[in-house]
């Protein structure tokens, strides 16, 4: 369990004493009072003692004791030498000047003081503190915040709630069981009632951080509504408190939630404090502030979850006419013990947003682990998505405000990787690392993941960010080129997934091997429709063909140094060997950007499959759905098929092949764009790593 410690603000409030009259003090627990014993002490003394009731403290530092030839009845400290008298309470009272201090002024070589100055003082106890699953409160270590599986901290969770996201601040909130969600903060105040009744309490933040989190605070009428008490454009907030008669003791119960993730502009910490304000008497005299305490919460942050774990639930549009799509999906999820969600659209849409333009992710808390949809919409008139209205209940939805993008951006979240957990470098990566694609290096039609979704990245600091080079693909993204899937045994020292990666040069040594065999002839793309073919701007050809075209092996060889340039970046930062990587059949072509407007077509060829990419397939455990290559067909049996099954199968891997082709090069891109997986968050908790 991750706790946070309160401790109080370092005031050490100076009392001079007085040898007339006894001196009155109030004393907050956690807070030290300075005793000015020199001001009053007689000239002719040069030492003094010093004598507390049950419940006082007293500690002294700044000198020695005074040598005595004969035991001294107690301690004496020079009064020749700056010596400071520290006094605490370690209880509250329920009476006022229930605490007592003797200071004792003595001569030299006389046993018997020679004065004697008197301190009454009544404690007070205020705490400030974030309520654990246990009701204990702590006395320390308030203002920091400790990652690892020693570290302590307290943690806000994002209000992720499809029915509230956007909509404006009200006065107040009626919750029913989505209380029990929010992280809780407690305040206590005890001390006798004719202090604590002249003082007031101030629950307080900077404006800045009242921005990023709301509390609330249950109304008296009901136990359900509840008042809002902070938040933006409310920093402060002062308690009518509603005292218990008997006990003198102040309790109130807040419910705290943040408003958004970490980011470049928030470093996700949180800080609130409660300051314990004496009322004066005395129009000519100020209040005085007796005490503050602390609280620090860190916001859970956005955790994004691999390939490689167990899915949950499948998302994806029925509408679509993708033969035999939606069914072999049902049939995969159900192979999987996941379920399957429906989305309902506007079919000219045709759900080509569904991944592209949102992830499914999660936060978590000790208390709670919520799954929810990031959105990121690259277009102003799709921010209403009608995957916000169709997410099983307890999923939550965010929108990540980017700027508008163009077709071809590098930003399209749904489609951001992130391995499984690894160790490289000396360092554990427990959460895996995001993969973040770019261009490597500037140039008038260079394209880079935007500034703004790069440092949302880095500040959630529990997956560290790998920059991989995908800018030569069309669509600027690594799923185009590389995979993650789990395997069947874990295995000890052995990585327990394997990174499948296109390798052209792999696809080349198949057809060639074909050739040799003696099925040169044999033709690509055979059984489709010729405008099917047309339409997405390929024509069958045979293998003999295919392996004469030196345009297209040139081509080839481009996309395999650049897929060879990540695969090193990959095995330098996941730790991967070459045994983790399993080389897959594929080739590409380079084109034009396509469906992009005539002002921003550039010169520049980007690289597309030239065949359904075999590496964009539905990883749901040991079930694979692959897209259907339509590659040559020896002894009625596609040898591309074979071949990843070849591959795949003696790992434990059953692969389902999906006929896609009429979607794979059009505007949807591929039929993974077309669904949606909720997956099943990390076991490791992210608070116990350390980023």
């Amino acid at each position: 369990v991750v706790s946070l410690e309160v401790r109080a603000m370092a005031f050490r409030n100076i009392v001079p004493l007085s040898l007339d009259s006894p001196t009155h003090a109030v004393c907050v627990l956690g807070m030290e009072i300075f005793l000015d014993v020199s001001g009053c002490a007689p000239r002719t003394c040069e030492s003094f003692s010093v004598d507390a009731s049950l419940g006082v403290e007293v500690r002294i530092c700044g000198a020695a004791p005074v040598e005595s030839r004969e035991e001294p009845a107690a301690t004496r400290w020079p009064l020749s030498r700056p010596t400071n008298v520290l006094v605490a309470m370690t209880s509250p009272n329920f009476a006022k000047d229930e605490g007592k201090v003797l200071v004792f002024y003595h001569q030299p070589d006389e046993d018997a003081p020679m004065a004697t100055a008197v301190l009454h003082l009544t404690g007070i106890g205020e705490c400030l503190a974030w309520l654990r699953p246990e009701p204990v409160f702590l006395s320390s270590l308030q203002r920091t915040w400790v990652w690892g599986p020693g570290g302590w901290g307290a943690i806000l969770l994002v209000n992720c709630s499809p029915s509230v996201a956007g909509q404006p601040m009200d006065q107040s909130k009626v919750f029913s069981s989505e209380v029990k969600s929010l992280s809780q903060m407690v305040l206590k105040v005890q001390g006798p009632s004719c202090v604590i009744r002249n003082c007031r309490v101030t629950l307080h933040t900077s404006k800045e951080e009242s921005e990023k989190a709301r509390v609330y605070r249950p109304q008296n009428d009901s136990s359900t509504t509840f008042e809002l008490v902070l938040g933006p454009d409310r920093h402060t907030y002062t308690l009518a408190p509603q005292w218990d008669d008997v006990k003198d003791t102040l309790k109130e119960t807040f419910y705290v939630e943040a408003l958004e993730f970490p980011s470049a502009s928030f470093s996700g910490l949180i800080s609130f404090s409660a300051s314990l304000v004496e009322e004066s008497q005395d129009p000519l005299v100020p209040e005085t502030v007796l005490y503050k305490d602390t609280v620090l919460f860190r916001v859970a942050p956005c955790i994004f979850v691999p390939s490689t774990q167990m899915p949950l639930e499948v998302y994806l549009c029925r509408e679509l006419q993708v033969q035999g799509f939606v069914s072999t999906l049902v049939e995969l999820s159900e192979r999987s013990n996941s379920q399957v969600a429906s989305v309902y659209e506007d079919p000219n849409r045709l759900g080509r947003w569904l991944q592209d333009e949102m992830a499914f992710c999660y936060t978590q808390a000790p208390h709670k682990t919520i799954s929810l949809v990031l959105d990121t919409p690259r277009a102003a008139k799709l921010d209403d998505f009608p995957m916000k209205y169709s997410l099983s209940p307890g999923v939550g939805y965010l929108t990540l405000r980017t700027r508008d993008h163009t077709v071809a951006s590098i930003d399209t979240i749904g489609k951001l990787m992130v391995s499984p957990p690894v160790k490289a470098q000396g360092r554990e990566y427990p959460l895996g690392r995001v993969l973040i694609g770019s261009s490597f290096y500037p140039s008038k039609v260079s394209r880079d993941m935007s500034q703004s979704l790069r440092d949302f990245l880095r500040a959630q600091q529990v997956q560290a960010p790998v920059e991989l080079f995908s800018d030569w693909l069309m669509t600027g993204h690594a799923c185009e080129f590389m995979c993650f899937v789990p395997t069947q045994y874990k295995v000890e020292g052995k990585k327990d997934f394997r990174l499948l990666l296109a390798s052209p040069s792999s696809c080349y040594k198949l057809f060639e091997e074909k050739q040799k065999e003696g099925y040169g002839d044999v033709m690509l793309f055979e059984g489709l429709r010729e405008d099917q073919l047309l339409s997405n701007a390929r024509e069958a050809v045979t293998i003999n063909q295919l392996l004469a075209d030196t345009k297209m092996r040139r081509q080839n060889e481009y996309a395999e140094k650049c897929i060879h340039l990540n695969r090193s970046i990959l095995k330098k930062e996941l730790g991967l060997q070459e045994e983790d990587i399993i080389p897959v059949p594929q080739l590409f072509c380079l084109e034009h950007v396509a469906n992009a407007p005539s002002s921003e077509q550039t010169e520049k060829l980007y690289a597309r499959p030239y065949f359904p990419d075999l590496v964009r397939m539905v990883v749901m455990g040991l079930n694979l759905g692959i897209p259907k290559p339509f590659g040559p067909r020896i002894n009625g049996t596609c040898c591309l098929e074979e071949r990843i099954c070849q591959l795949l199968e003696p790992l434990g891997f059953q692969c389902t092949f999906i006929d896609d082709f009429d979607c794979y090069l059009t505007e949807i891109g591929d039929f993974c764009s077309c669904a949606n997986i909720r997956r099943v968050p990390f076991a490791f908790k992210w608070w116990g790593m350390v980023p």
